[in-house]
């Protein structure tokens, strides 16, 4: 049963980006957490004498260097503003001037803020340079379309717990077949193997270690609610409408948005500390956290800012207990209007 259910996630996986191993891509799944995930690629994907670099413009970014450089693998990093996408001319004339290059990683959603990188703007860009690209799609993937072939991505890194609303415990990767097969024998850990993690489920079904089988079975599950949700598509209608609750609700208490619209994602929207005198935001979170509502701090380096998710099982009835909190929480703090 368990061989089974392992065997029908790895090709549902595969179904909800519009692949299958029959058009050469493959999925595995990977014991541990999402950065897990992200190390397993970047430590057995890139050969002894490659060169990665990163596209950086929030605090993922900056851990996937972190995750190369632990590893003593040669890394650049090309990094932007906070609020801003990458820059495409950048990484043109970046590609173009280092041809050690043979890797690129970005981040698909940066929940740093909860912008959203063009992936396949920057996919074209590498495919014209030859070089293997490989996305950290934690937080879109399964409520945001990404067309793997379209954007000539290699590899893709995901987790159990994030938009297919899993429990943690496992990541998994979709990788393009061919530059998996390429991959033997780059390995800088053996737990970390990806290549002998995709042997060894294609060999028997099972995971070289102890494998997390609640997790997956619960997995399985939440595979099943998000095809009767609507697949991606309808996923990420609730999550839009919850976005939209949340941004005009927030407007109208008095909150400014960080980003920009026009790069926002509706997975996770950070917003401005409101100057008041009397706000603090540790009170603030404490006591929407008292009330059964937990807000994420901020991560940005150069603003003060807090974070709120839409993903995961809400809806917009959540999103209005959370503004209603919010509302009261400010009258508690003597904050009778939220300056912008």
């Amino acid at each position: 049963m368990f061989i089974a259910a392992v065997r029908d996630v790895r090709n549902r996986l595969l179904g909800l980006a519009g692949l299958s191993q029959e058009l050469g891509y493959e999925a595995i799944l990977m014991q541990g957490s999402g950065t897990f995930g992200l190390e397993a690629v970047v430590s057995s994907t890139i050969p002894p004498e490659g060169k990665l670099l990163v596209i950086i413009n929030g605090a993922y970014g900056r851990r996937i260097a972190s995750i190369a450089r632990t590893l003593r693998i040669d890394v650049d990093t090309l990094e932007g503003p906070e609020d801003q996408v990458p820059d495409l001319k950048a990484i043109s004339q970046k590609l173009a001037s280092d041809p050690a290059i043979t890797h690129v990683f970005v981040v698909h959603c940066e929940t740093t803020t909860g912008i959203l990188n063009p992936v396949q703007e920057i996919g074209e860009l590498v495919k014209s340079a030859n070089k293997v690209f490989c996305v950290d799609a934690m937080s879109s993937f399964g409520a945001i379309p990404i067309d793997l072939e379209a954007c000539h991505i290699d590899f893709l890194v995901s987790s159990a717990n994030k938009c297919i609303e899993g429990v943690p415990g496992f990541s998994f990767i979709l990788a393009r077949k061919q530059a998996l097969l390429a991959t033997e024998g780059y390995a800088r850990s053996m737990s970390f193997d990806l290549f002998a993690q995709w042997q060894g489920l294609e060999k028997n079904g099972q995971f070289r270690f102890t494998p997390p089988t609640h997790t997956i079975l619960a997995f399985h599950q939440a595979l099943i609610e998000l095809e009767e949700e609507g697949g991606v598509e309808g996923r990420a209608a609730r999550y839009r409408r919850n976005h939209e609750v949340l941004h005009h609700g927030m407007n109208q208490l008095g909150f400014t948005p960080y980003l920009s619209p026009d790069v926002q994602s509706v997975i996770i929207t950070s917003f401005y500390y409101p100057s008041h005198p009397n706000f603090d935001f540790n009170a603030f979170y404490n006591a929407l956290s008292d009330l059964g509502l937990v807000i994420y701090p901020g991560k940005l380096t150069k603003a003060d800012c807090f974070r709120i998710g839409n993903i995961g099982q809400l809806f917009p009835k959540d999103i209005e207990r959370l503004l209603s909190a919010i509302s009261e929480t400010l009258e508690k703090m003597d904050i009778e209007h939220v300056p912008s």
